[in-house]
């Protein structure tokens, strides 16, 4: 990397530096002290790098739908799998093992991969997301309420800390590209020059879209001076800084929305059945060192605080520390052999003794480790190298063991007597981000459930069953949300479909079925629609729906089935054929005594099969398959010498952007002889985008 030249910033589509900047900070390589990039946004044009996002970004990304956004960030999260080495040879800069680079390079990947899948399967190909049911606010249909979530039209602002340069800048960036927003990313300065590299790869692709991505590489003082309700903020870091952006009047009296991830005192908690004889004790002694080993400890979701039972205090502290000195070995992680890297800077080096020499004035006893034990071959005073350390507290109430985090290889150990006493200091963390629980023990494991789930944005489960199949307490899942209460700063990321959400405006549509149709893309019962019969089929005034392929197939189009009559012998066949002689089909005596029903009833799934034979077209066509039925509810009781029809209409088509066939939703409503409401559900059918004219 050369260190001559500003890291430039990628800002209103070209990369920028200052010339002669008077301002400059050096960055330096974690494990040899050399200089290995210069940081200045002297002079750069925030104001300008907001208002290109608002116009340009929201305009180009606005060109596409969600799923074709989603199919965007696969193809980038495969050129960034090609060219990951290169993230991997600048990430060694930080200190960071390879397999730290796992954690780091492939875990950001992988969450690209994640939203795009979720993305395409979980969401419409639209930029309108329906959310919920819809609520009938008139007797006569005629007047609907329904939320909708639509596109932010500001810009997506992440302010990342240095431990994850490419996952902390990918895990937001994906959802936000998903939900159409564009991003302006403002890294950690010790760590950004990898997310520069991340980001150039990015640009390189010819993959994003105008104005969907800019990176300001230094300091943003007045970044959210800016901004205002349309934007959306998500910061990772410290509390305190955390507090300041919180106050800031942008936020406070100008609506821009505000997330945080800050400081958390995560805690693994070992259950009363977890003996040193278990497996249990076996994994939970595993995650404690991968913890305080991982990126060298730097990990929001590191566990801080080891609860577990007083009696098994010492088992602990010994296997812990056995395990550390069989496996931990120190230095620049470029050398063979190296298995913990060095912190990501001397700062932060020096900000780990603090917080080590403030635990031990509290009561903290060292029992393995501590600031001043040796580093091996490691040179600590070049190198921002700090070695593994363990503590104990006689005390377990210490207000500092619940509170001072060291930000590296460092963890403490505290005793408690039973179960209500190992929640009441998990709580005394004020909120975190994560917490392990090892048990074998369900009621166990419920009792914490009830006692920590309030304290914690996530609660990972350990023991025999999943111990080789886990990923790790501290490994956030884009599927899951990422997060937790109070000190952790309150915030929500990640969570799959939910992380796409908090990039968009929810908002509450109310009126006639026609324009929520319009709005949505969804149809609503009692817009219009373009009704055939079997009658008008066969004389050919009439298009069966499923003669239509998703090229000529509209919201709308509907079939109307005749109605047919049900018999005491279809029920009894049935109930013969299927086995299903549940006495409300088979017992007159017993089914007139039902509250429920009439006399002997047809059975659910005869009704709903007969349907799909009212409303079916067999002949080969556009309709490849039926792959099921959602939000079935039957209403009215069926019972013999009844009849029932169908009325299916296209609900909602979701043409699949990789495919030659898409996804179609059909409403189904089967109604009696009285016009009665017997049953409804949603077909789901697969559909070919193009077919050929029917011979």
């Amino acid at each position: 990397m050369q260190t001559q030249t500003i890291l430039p910033s990628y800002v209103q589509g070209s990369w920028w530096a200052p010339e002669n900047p008077h301002r400059v900070t050096d960055v330096t390589d974690a494990s040899t002290g050399e200089t290995v990039a210069r940081v200045s946004t002297e002079g750069l044009d925030i104001s300008g790098a907001i208002e290109y996002a608002r116009t340009l970004g929201q305009d180009s990304l606005g060109d596409y739908t969600i799923h074709e956004r989603a199919l965007i960030l696969k193809q980038i999260a495969q050129y960034l799998t090609e060219h990951k080495q290169d993230l991997y040879d600048v990430s060694y800069l930080t200190g960071g093992t390879l397999k730290d680079h796992f954690f780091d390079v492939d875990g950001g990947i992988g969450t690209l991969f994640t939203f795009s899948s979720k993305g395409r399967r979980e969401l419409p190909n639209a930029n309108v997301i329906v959310d919920g049911a819809v609520e009938q606010l008139s007797k006569d249909g005629s007047f609907l309420g329904e939320h909708v979530y639509s596109r932010m039209p500001g810009v997506a602002v992440q302010i990342n800390a240095f431990n994850f340069p490419v996952w902390g800048f990918l895990e937001k960036f994906a959802p936000s590209f998903l939900a159409g927003m564009p991003t302006i990313v403002k890294p950690a300065t010790p760590t950004g020059y990898v997310t520069e590299a991340c980001v150039r790869l990015m640009v390189d692709s010819g993959l994003l879209p105008a104005g969907a991505l800019q990176l300001i590489s230094g300091s943003a003082r007045d970044l959210l001076d800016h901004l205002d309700y349309r934007d959306h903020v998500a910061f990772t870091g410290s509390a305190g800084t955390a507090q300041t952006l919180r106050n800031h009047d942008r936020v406070l009296n100008g609506g821009v929305r505000f997330t945080a991830e800050t400081d958390s005192l995560n805690a693994a908690i070992l259950g009363p059945d977890a003996t040193p004889e278990t497996p249990e004790f076996k994994a939970f002694i595993k995650a404690v060192f991968v913890e305080i080993t991982s990126k060298a400890g730097q990990k929001c979701t590191a566990i801080r605080r080891v609860i577990v039972p007083q009696d098994r205090v010492e088992d602990v502290v010994s296997a812990v520390a056995e395990l550390v000195q069989q496996r931990v070995v120190i230095g620049d992680p470029r050398t063979e052999g190296v298995t913990m890297g060095a912190l990501a800077s001397k700062e932060q080096q020096s900000e780990v003794r603090k917080a080590v020499e403030r635990l031990v004035a509290a009561g903290g006893t060292v029992r393995f480790g501590g600031p001043d034990a040796p580093t091996g071959d490691a040179d600590a005073e070049t190198g921002a190298f700090f070695p593994v350390t363990i503590l104990s507290f006689d005390d377990p109430l210490t207000p500092e063991v619940h509170f001072v985090e060291a930000f590296g290889p460092v963890t403490s150990v505290i005793g408690y007597t039973d179960i209500d006493d190992a929640v009441r200091l998990a709580a005394l963390g004020g909120g975190s981000l994560v917490a392990t629980v090892c048990t074998y023990d369900g009621p166990t494991a419920a009792r914490f459930a009830s006692g920590i789930s309030a304290h914690h944005g996530r609660i990972h489960y350990l023991n025999r069953q999943d111990a080789k199949t886990s990923t790790g307490h501290g490994s956030p899942m884009p599927h899951l949300i990422h997060g937790g209460p109070g000190r952790a700063g309150g915030g929500e990321e990640l969570g799959g479909v939910r992380g796409v959400k908090h990039y968009m405006q929810r908002t509450a549509i109310q009126g006639p079925p026609d324009i929520l149709t319009a709005i949505t893309g969804v149809w609503h019962r009692g817009a219009a629609a373009e009704t055939v019969t079997r009658q008008s089929v066969e004389s050919g005034s009439g298009v069966h729906p499923f003669r239509k392929s998703l090229k000529e197939l509209r919201i709308g189009d509907q079939f109307a089935s005749e109605l047919r009559t049900v018999t005491l012998e279809d029920i009894s066949a049935f109930a013969a054929t299927t086995g299903d002689t549940f006495y409300a089909h088979t017992d007159e005596e017993a089914a007139t005594a039902n509250p429920f029903f009439p006399r002997r009833v047809a059975h659910g799934y005869l009704l709903v099969s007969w349907a799909a034979g009212l409303f079916v077209d067999p002949a080969p066509g556009p309709v490849l398959a039926n792959y099921g039925l959602e939000n079935l509810r039957f209403i009215t009781p069926v019972t013999y010498d009844d009849a029932i029809r169908v009325t299916l209409t296209a609900k909602q088509i979701t043409p699949r952007v990789t495919d030659e066939y898409g996804e179609v939703c059909w409403d189904a409503i089967l109604h009696n002889q009285h016009d009665e409401i017997v049953a409804t559900y949603d077909v789901l059918t697969l559909v070919a985008k193009t077919w050929p004219d029917a011979a």
